[in-house]
């Protein structure tokens, strides 16, 4: 899982605040695949609860970017075309960073967007014509820092049970690979051979094994 992507479009990042006297911006990288920070590269913006720029938005390039140590370890400076005043920067504070989809690197197999994931139908090996639930976000297990991802911690699920009551939190589930049946993105069903209990609701005892 290595980014979320939407239809046509892919957010690299969300900035944060100005980092330095020449437009630079202080970011959080929205995904771990490799380049994407290239200089010369074409970026769009868009609003933090965008899914794509708008349309007619005017394009942008990165100029120059790294990555910081200390407390912003896990973050991303860029300097933009256009951006070069620290008022400047802090006008475009809290807006994201979009490419086409069509400009990303291939995945390597076995791994997806994480917006792929989202809406796919959850079943259990043990019941598979049975739903389970929907996926409606897709966790990461981060370091103390709250932003550097673990890489060797399994993302988690969070699914929202089939037929749970409205509101109830969603479940979590471990996206282990020993775990995995099938991913299907284009039927949008993931098949999971989960251990018993693993879905029941924190409101509700977990069935007894005898």
């Amino acid at each position: 899982m290595l980014g979320i992507s939407t239809s046509g479009w892919f957010p690299i990042a969300r900035l944060l605040r100005p980092q330095g006297r020449r437009g630079e911006l202080l970011a959080d990288p929205l995904s771990d695949l490799p380049n994407l920070f290239a200089a010369n590269r074409e970026v769009l913006l868009a609003p933090a609860n965008a899914s794509a720029p708008a349309p007619n938005t005017l394009p942008l390039h990165i100029e120059e970017h790294f990555f910081p140590t200390g407390k912003n370890a896990g973050r991303v400076v860029l300097k933009l075309s256009g951006c070069d005043t620290i008022s400047a920067a802090e006008a475009l504070a809290g807006q994201q960073l979009f490419i086409p989809t069509s400009e990303l690197p291939p995945l390597e197999p076995g791994t997806f967007f994480v917006g792929d994931l989202l809406g796919c139908t959850l079943y259990d090996a043990a019941s598979p014509d049975t739903p389970a639930g929907t996926v409606v976000d897709v966790e990461f297990a981060t370091a103390p820092d709250g932003r550097t991802r673990l890489e060797d911690a399994a993302p988690l699920l969070s699914i929202e049970l089939t037929g749970h009551a409205q509101g109830s939190e969603p479940i979590l589930v471990p996206l282990v690979l020993a775990w995995i049946d099938t991913i299907d993105i284009a039927a949008r069903r993931i098949t999971m051979r989960l251990p018993e209990g693993l879905l029941t609701p924190p409101d509700q005892p977990t069935p007894s094994a005898d």
